[in-house]
Parts: structure tokens; C-alpha cells; sequence
């Protein structure tokens, strides 16, 4: 009797351990880890595109923030917008269209809010906050995917689906912590083991990593 209690004991510690550690693995893959398009440093179009959901998947990346719109000008046509969904999802990527908003004057597309995209990202610091807040507010009330905003305010009080602080660099640390995403920007890192240490880092004390940019992962060959 006393073998077999030993025995189940046992099994039981090892179905424990192996509960935890695949919750543990589960937790860590489904977090967003997400890469960021900046039009503004190297195109992404149809010509090109599917280069970068290769990317996107080898590098274990899950989320594309695909950046659709600059400083008031929609770089896309709803056809071509279409495209970068279906490409994205059929290679296993969510997707969300990047608004980079540069005045409070810029409103966004509603053309896009119907495209099949699985959010739209505000990347807005450079307008006042109360421009920021009522953004925000327009687009939560009249879109139904997920929203989020990327922003160099550590301390922001906008309350999108996804908060992305820009943590870029040093000193920063502090603010990386449940209930925002962190970043790592490329252009900050010193070596590809740097990288890999910042995102990590990022990934592991966050609720996900946002990487800054494509274009400079291309380029650092990381």
C-alpha cells in the first residue's frame, strides 16, 4: 500500500509540474509580440509583402502593426488594404492598421474600419493629450475590432484594448510591467545578443513586446 501511495503521490507531483509549465509556455506564446512597419523607413507593399509575413513568422513574431496611414494621407486603396488581411491571416498573423497622426487636425479613414483588420493602432504622441483622449474615444465608438496606442507617455491614461509604451533604451525598465505592452526599439540595441536581452526582458515582465521596426531588424541583420 505504501508503494502505491508513493507512486501516486507521484504522479500527481508530475501532472502538477507539467500543468504549470505548459500554463506557464501557454501564457508566454499567446501574448502579443508584435512588429511594427514604419512606411516611413521602408516600403511595404503588395510587391513585397509577402517577404515580410516570412519574416514575421520565422522571427516567432504573431502581430503585424502595419502602418496604413501617415500624417493624414491613406497610403492604401480598400483593395489593396483587403490584400495585407488575407495575406496576414492566411500566414497565421493578426493584423492591426498603424495610423501615424501628426496634427489634430487628421481624422481617421472610416473606409478602413470594415477591411476584416483585427485592430487599429494610434500612434499619436506627438498631439496634445485632450486631441489623444477624443481620438481615441471617436474611434472606440464607431469601430468594433480592437484598439490600441503606442505612446512615449510612461505615464498615459488612454485606455485602449492595447497600451504599447515606447521603452525604448535605457532607463526605462522601470516602467515595463503587467498591464502594458513594452517595446524594444531596434535602433537602441548594440548587438543581436542585446536584442535578444531587451526583448526578453520586455516579453517576459510585460503582457507582450512591440518591436520597433522591420525595417531596422532587416537592416541589423538580426
Amino acid at each position: 500500500m505504501l508503494a502505491v501511495a508513493i507512486v501516486v503521490l507521484l504522479l500527481a507531483a508530475g501532472s502538477a509540474f507539467y500543468f504549470l509549465f505548459t500554463e506557464g509556455q501557454h501564457t508566454t506564446e499567446t501574448k502579443p509580440i508584435i512588429l511594427y512597419v514604419n512606411q516611413g523607413n521602408g516600403v511595404v507593399n503588395e510587391s513585397n509583402f509577402g517577404a515580410l509575413t516570412s519574416f514575421a513568422t520565422s522571427h516567432g513574431f504573431n502581430t503585424l502593426f502595419f502602418q496604413v496611414y501617415r500624417k493624414g494621407v491613406l497610403l492604401f486603396s480598400p483593395f489593396q488594404l483587403d490584400y495585407f488581411v488575407n495575406e496576414s491571416h492566411s500566414s497565421g498573423l493578426s493584423i492591426f492598421f498603424a495610423l501615424y497622426i501628426t496634427n489634430s487636425s487628421q481624422t481617421i479613414p472610416a473606409s478602413i474600419y470594415t477591411v476584416g483588420e483585427d485592430g487599429i493602432n494610434l500612434d499619436m504622441s506627438t498631439i496634445p493629450l485632450s486631441a489623444q483622449q477624443s481620438v481615441l474615444s471617436n474611434l472606440q465608438g464607431a469601430y468594433h475590432g480592437q484598439t490600441a496606442v503606442t505612446t512615449t507617455n510612461m505615464s498615459s491614461p488612454l485606455r485602449p484594448d492595447l497600451l504599447i509604451l515606447e521603452t525604448y533604451g535605457t532607463g526605462l525598465n522601470q516602467y515595463i510591467k503587467p498591464g502594458i505592452i513594452a517595446s524594444v526599439g531596434v535602433f537602441t540595441t548594440t548587438s543581436g545578443q542585446d536584442y535578444q536581452s531587451q526583448f526578453q526582458y520586455a516579453l517576459q515582465n510585460s503582457d507582450g513586446v512591440m518591436v520597433f521596426d522591420y525595417a531596422g531588424l532587416l537592416k541589423s541583420g538580426y
